[in-house]
């Protein structure tokens, strides 16, 4: 909790410095439909790749194989998706970064291990 609060704090005030440069250095209107062109692809992108994983992880559960690759897949996408209907380009950025599998597949150790330490924390739960 403790570092959500700044993160909270920091990155909208950066994203509000940077759409605030660029509208002065491209303009008004072409920072706009940046903004909007990048929430349109991520949508898109979301929903291709949202529904590549739904597809994988039905067929993992047909052949009785637990889909942990795929629910952290579908975290990602998840995350990646509402970044970038987020409008800012550190949003965006960090959006399509969770969203494309091959830098995806960078962020899934951080995930696992993020997850692992909570399990074992106590503060992750599973319920059958």
């Amino acid at each position: 909790m403790r570092y959500i609060l700044p993160f909270l704090i920091i990155v909208p005030a950066l994203e509000i410095g940077i759409l605030i440069l660029a509208g002065q250095t491209i303009g008004v209107l072409p920072t706009v439909l940046m903004i909007i062109a990048t929430g349109v692809a991520g949508a898109y992108l979301a929903k291709k790749q949202g529904l590549e994983t739904i597809r994988r992880a039905r067929e993992d559960m047909q052949y009785a194989q637990f889909p942990g690759d795929v629910v952290i897949d579908g975290l990602c996408i998840l995350v990646g998706g509402v970044l970038l209907l987020t409008p800012g380009f550190i949003t965006d950025a960090n959006g399509f970064l969770l969203l494309l599998p091959p830098t995806r597949k960078l962020f899934k150790p951080l995930i696992y291990k993020l997850f692992k330490k909570w399990f074992n924390n106590g503060n992750l739960i599973i319920y059958r």
